[in-house]
């Protein structure tokens, strides 16, 4: 139990049972959290010090050389600065929280216990004074931490203070009672109503409740909110951003079976020798080639606009124009088919320098009508392409080493490129005529990259 409590206290409640990824988020949140509280006290300090300095409040009976509201808004003041000073250091341990509400309360208190004595008034005279209000934005405060035990600490501080200012005044030692059960003359008078101040502790305590409550309520939101977007963050590293925003944005659950038609190129790369490198080396280092070689293609894939469909292996496959509809996606794909292998180029020559087996990178654009859709068992989906121009890339993939090429694509796409706007950046070689493994018609080869 008592470790039950204490965990409560000191972390904010269950977050040790999240990941650490999430427990770091909310950290930084409440981190934030505690800036904005210590400027916001801050800014309390200067107004209520200017209400102090330029209203008339302090007309009576006042003992000119009495200045104790002075001197605990200067001490209100240092503590402010201190604490938004390690706020912003991120140097706030829990029990500086707690300490922190102890202070407020204790200031707030000692404050409304001085009216009596700058104004020569009995002890009960304080117990009309508004500033007991300020207690509720003290209690406040605490609820953009997000904790509902700040709240409630707040809460029973400040009930804890007003029960001793009113047990103050009914033992008579700030001047006779003058207890009554009247309430006009409690009102127009320094008599003690008990029930009044009940009330006010009653106030406190159900306000605090209500805060907490509420408090408690988005937290749980927030911690959800939270590790949801934490797994979402995570989650999109498996995804390509486009499909991501699509899964992000779409109106009613996503189900197997959905498809749409689109007019797409297909890209699809390939690492020559990579299945015999993998026998040879151990699988850290295999892990380390192919992390390499699919962080130096993917995102020049995804800079021409390009989503990558799907890792095979160590095979890419990307599509232009399918997450999103695109009038430029043939030209879109062979610009990235440029990009990629003039990065192939200068892989091989840094692997050559570094003394390591060179490894080439083969490619095959194509386009063509696709279905564009989530596929699965309904437990698991996976949004694809599916289409002869999916199958016409793959094959001319392999075709790459009939003609003994590193990148080629067809004449229709090249063409079809060309009108959307994409310019070679040198000659190429047009190869008519040549047959494909799997592809029933001759077909007209435009190598770009021998």
């Amino acid at each position: 139990m008592l470790a039950r409590l204490r965990d409560w206290l000191f972390d904010g409640g269950g977050t040790a049972e999240l990941p650490e990824r999430v427990r770091e988020a909310i950290r930084r949140q409440q981190e934030r959290s505690e800036i904005l509280i210590g400027w916001i006290q801050l800014m309390i300090v200067v107004l209520v010090a200017g209400v102090y300095e330029g209203t008339s409040m302090a007309e009576g009976l006042v003992q000119e050389d009495y200045s104790l509201e002075r001197d605990v808004l200067l001490i209100y003041g240092a503590i402010c600065i201190l604490r938004l000073v390690l706020a912003h250091m991120r140097r706030l341990p829990a029990w500086a929280l707690y300490l922190s509400v102890v202070a407020d309360i204790a200031l707030l208190m000692g404050l409304i216990f001085s009216f009596h004595l700058k104004y020569a008034q009995p002890a009960a005279f304080y117990l009309k004074v508004p500033t007991l209000l300020y207690v509720f934005l003290f209690i406040a405060l605490r609820a953009l931490r997000f904790e509902a035990r700040l709240v409630v600490f707040s809460g029973i501080c400040a009930a804890i203070g007003w029960a001793w200012l009113t047990y103050y005044v009914a033992t008579g030692r700030g001047g006779p009672p003058d207890q009554t059960h009247n309430f006009v003359e409690y009102m127009t008078s320094n008599a003690l109503l008990v029930g009044a101040e009940v009330d006010k502790i009653i106030a406190i305590l159900l306000t605090t409740a209500v805060l907490a409550l509420a408090i408690a309520r988005a937290r749980h939101l927030l911690v959800r909110a939270v590790s949801e977007g934490a797994a979402a963050r995570d989650l999109s590293r498996f995804f390509d951003p486009g499909v991501a925003a699509r899964i992000r944005g779409a109106a009613m659950a996503i189900t197997a079976g959905e498809g749409e038609l689109r007019d797409v190129a297909i890209l699809t790369a390939d690492l020559r020798g990579f299945t015999r490198l993998s026998t040879e080396l151990p699988p850290d280092q295999v892990m380390k080639v192919l992390q390499d070689y699919q962080g130096r293609v993917c995102p020049l894939i995804a800079a021409a606009g390009g989503s990558i469909d799907k890792f095979l292996g160590d095979g890419i496959l990307a599509s232009f124009g399918a997450v999103a509809p695109s009038p430029t996606a043939a030209a879109d794909a062979l610009r990235a088919a440029d990009a990629v292998m003039a990065a192939a180029a200068q892989w091989v020559a840094e692997r050559r320098a570094a003394g390591l087996p060179p490894l080439e990178i083969g490619l095959a654009v194509s386009s063509g009508r696709v279905v564009f859709g989530a596929v699965g068992d309904g437990e698991r989906l996976e949004f694809t392409v599916i289409g002869d121009a999916v199958n016409f890339a793959a094959k001319l993939e392999k075709h790459n080493k009939e003609e003994r090429t590193r990148a080629i694509t067809d004449g229709g796409t090249y063409a079809l490129a060309e009108r959307q706007g994409y310019r070679a950046p040198g000659p190429r070689e047009r190869r008519p005529g040549r047959r494909v493994g799997g592809v029933p018609e001759s077909v007209d080869i435009v190598v770009l990259a021998a």
